[in-house]
């Protein structure tokens, strides 16, 4: 799959192509649809699909300091796209002045003049250009003037999640930071995942039997509520089922949040300075203060008793 940042990354003799656009951040189960659609629509014209996404998150620039939790940077995105047979990646750097171009100037620097469009896919709700001004149907309607067709799909996917919401980012943004990662699972179809650089922490848990990755993770990271989650840790190509402690570490009166994932059973590894990714399968307790460190120890005992369980479930 081809990545391009920015419009000049395109190549010259680009031909006409299938676009979706949007922040896609996720990829979850309805935006495979989108996406999936446009794939689909792409090889029935024997023409690449591309997808059409933003960096930073548009609601940045508009309205700086408003940047919403990320359920995914761009290169994990990327990867699901491409897992989804999409051919290439455009990400647009989303300046003040890029934020400005009218609707109709959108299309023709974008989708006309860069990528030839030959068919559009977007959801029911997309809106572009400044202020949002533009909508499906004005897509729609240039279409006829500059050779394109557009394909709406219905996104109105739902389930046990969210007590039937309609999936979206932003529920499954609200059920992480509720630490109903397994809510925020069934939206994305695949556990939430956080990434980042494996740093030094106290050591704690090295002392006490359990050593952790004390994971930094990205900017903007949606990271989920604090508590013991099971999950897995991936490293170097290996991914081992963990169990997952989000918060200060009260035990010990800490005051910095942090992610650190022990490897059941692993207590061989040296993981410093390495990017790793930790996966969220389930919520198993809430972060407690302990009346001691043995009654920590032996609750840490149980979690890992239970986080073992339920990463070998089917």
């Amino acid at each position: 799959m081809q990545r391009w940042r920015g419009l000049e990354d395109i190549p010259q003799d680009w031909g006409r192509s299938v676009v979706t656009i949007g922040s896609y951040d996720g990829v979850h189960r309805g935006h495979q649809l989108i996406i999936g659609r446009a794939v689909e629509r792409a090889r029935e014209l024997s023409v690449p699909s591309v997808v059409v996404t933003f960096d930073p998150h548009p609601s940045e620039v508009v309205r700086p300091g408003s940047h919403p939790p990320l359920l995914a940077p761009h290169h994990r995105r990327a990867e699901l796209m491409a897992e989804l047979g999409v051919d290439a990646v455009l990400i647009l750097p989303f300046t003040a002045e890029f934020s400005k171009l009218s609707p109709a100037d959108f299309i023709v620097k974008v989708l006309v003049d860069k990528l030839h469009a030959r068919t559009v896919v977007e959801g029911p709700n997309f809106r572009f250009g400044h202020k949002a001004a533009g909508d499906v149907a004005y897509l729609a309607e240039l279409g006829a003037t500059y050779d394109y067709d557009v394909e709406v799909i219905d996104l109105h996917v739902s389930g046990a999640a969210g007590g039937g919401e309609p999936f979206s980012s932003t529920l499954a943004r609200r059920l992480v930071a509720a630490g109903d990662v397994e809510g925020a699972g069934e939206i994305l179809g695949r556990p939430h995942r956080v990434e980042g650089v494996v740093v030094r922490g106290a050591q704690r848990g090295r002392e006490l039997g359990y050593p952790t990755a004390n994971v930094e993770t990205l900017p903007h990271t949606a990271v989920p509520a604090d508590g013991v989650y099971a999950g897995w840790l991936t490293a170097a190509g290996e991914r081992m089922p963990a169990a997952i402690s989000v918060g200060t570490n009260p035990q010990f009166d800490g005051t910095a949040r942090s992610v650190e994932a022990y490897a059941i059973d692993r207590v061989d590894l040296d993981l410093y300075g390495l990017h790793v990714a930790v996966e969220f399968l389930a919520y198993v307790r809430p972060m407690l203060k302990f009346a001691s460190v043995e009654d920590l120890l032996d609750a840490m005992a149980q979690d890992v008793k239970k986080c073992r369980e339920l990463t070998a479930a089917p």
